[in-house]
């Protein structure tokens, strides 16, 4: 076991008692910072950055540095898997991912490779390692990939979408080609946070983050079991699931081979603590709470520890924060949640 000179994080995901409330926040290396902006105008792109493992190093400790979570996470693409399998995107300035080919067939599918993580992946196993270097057992590192759901979205529609309608007629129209492709993106999962943990990741944290654009039936057929297969593979570190928007499936998120089980700001406290009595929880404060003042901030924030109580959770948003909201305010609340 490594030694943390703070491991309130992994404590609250085992389970175990803790002197406060551990907070981090998603999406907190990135835009908020003007020092990341400074490093992404360095790298000339964001997916330079991402594949550079120095820099992207430097702008994962940034926040632990300057805003004073309790965790770094690893700063990379939940993109970067589909990459790896065989099948590159793009980041185009206020689009966002596009993907130049997309899967439409088997024999789409069969020129996918499953990914190899030292070999497609080593950029961001060497950041993770200069990372575990420079953080000096200061915080823990959280490493994470998407759900193997999310991931297809991408992979089918070739780009982001309010309803990715392309990706769901999939599923109604080609149950077969789903199930495959989904079963090739969990095996490269797999292996690429095994090999996060192994290159020193002490949590893993799986985003489900489009899981809300499909119906229970769907979600229970063509998410959930994938997801089971990730945390029952991972044994190595404590696992998160989020999957955003899917409040109708927490009761089954919550049975899990998980540790902790991430909630958005749609999903109300207490229903969630009856539906997930015997694990950690983490969230949900809504990010739009931190364009407000600070006196409301606090409040909100006052609100919502009291609300989950202070064992057994890790405080955190409700999806990630939004890249214009001012650094003060971002202080703010990880500095009530660690004085309440």
């Amino acid at each position: 076991m490594e030694l943390l000179q703070n491991d309130l994080l992994l404590r609250a995901a085992r389970g175990e008692k803790t002197e406060r409330v551990p907070v981090w926040m998603m999406r907190q290396a990135g835009r908020i910072l003007a020092e990341y902006r400074a490093v992404r105008d360095k790298a000339g792109s964001f997916i330079k950055l991402a594949t550079n493992p120095e820099l992207a190093a430097e702008v994962t400790l940034q926040p632990v540095d300057l805003l004073g979570v309790d965790a770094a996470i690893i700063f990379s693409d939940i993109l970067v898997v589909p990459e790896a399998m065989g099948l590159p995107y793009e980041m185009e300035e206020k689009r966002g991912p596009v993907f130049p080919k997309i899967v439409k067939s088997m024999e789409d599918i069969a020129q996918l490779r499953v990914a190899e993580p030292e070999a497609d992946l080593g950029y961001v196993l060497d950041a993770i390692r200069i990372v575990k270097k420079e953080l000096n057992g200061r915080v823990p590192l959280i490493g994470f990939a998407g759900a193997p759901f999310t991931i297809f979205c991408y992979m089918t529609e070739g780009k982001g979408s309010k309803t990715f309608s392309v990706a769901k007629k999939a599923l109604y129209a080609d149950p077969e080609f789903s199930h495959q492709l989904l079963q090739k993106i969990t095996d490269s999962t797999i292996s690429y946070l095994k090999a996060q943990i192994a290159a020193g990741a002490n949590l893993v944290q799986i985003f489900d983050s489009w899981a809300g654009i499909l119906s229970p039936v769907q979600y229970r057929e063509y998410s959930l079991p994938y997801i089971k297969q990730i945390c029952d593979a991972i044994t190595e570190a404590p696992v998160t699931v989020f999957a955003k928007g899917a409040f109708f499936a927490r009761r089954e998120i919550g049975e899990l081979n998980c540790e902790v089980v991430g909630l958005d700001w749609n999903m109300d406290i207490e229903e969630s603590r009856k539906l997930i009595p015997n694990k950690t929880l983490q969230g949900n404060l809504d990010p739009c709470v931190l364009y407000s003042s600070f006196g409301q901030i606090k409040a909100e924030v006052r609100k919502m520890l009291e609300a989950f109580g202070t064992q057994r959770y890790i405080a955190n948003l409700g999806h990630g924060v939004y890249p214009d909201t001012d650094p003060d305010k971002v202080r703010c609340f990880i500095d009530a949640v660690k004085s309440y």
